[in-house]
């Protein structure tokens, strides 16, 4: 497994985009979602829910239809230096 692939590896309760239009479920790309179950063959339970939050979707999506909304930190990243109190 590559870095990039360790770097974006969705969990659960992670912020999500859609990677493209799913129009049976009335989902379009770019829309955001919450992982609410990690399956064991790379497919996950995300949720949409609406601003007022009532849930408008909720689907089991493969990873290849997911963007993770955040960059885990490697240790690369990291530096030596403290941080400051």
């Amino acid at each position: 497994m590559n870095n990039k692939h360790m770097r974006n590896k969705i969990e659960l309760l992670d912020v999500v985009a859609l990677a493209k239009n799913l129009p049976e479920h009335h989902l379009w790309r770019g829309e955001i979602g919450a992982v609410v179950e990690c399956h064991t063959d790379d497919a996950f339970e995300v949720e949409f829910v609406a601003q007022d939050g009532y849930t408008y979707a909720l689907v089991t999506l493969h990873a290849d239809d997911l963007i993770p909304l955040r960059q885990k930190r490697v240790h690369s990243d990291l530096t030596s230096e403290p941080m400051p109190l």
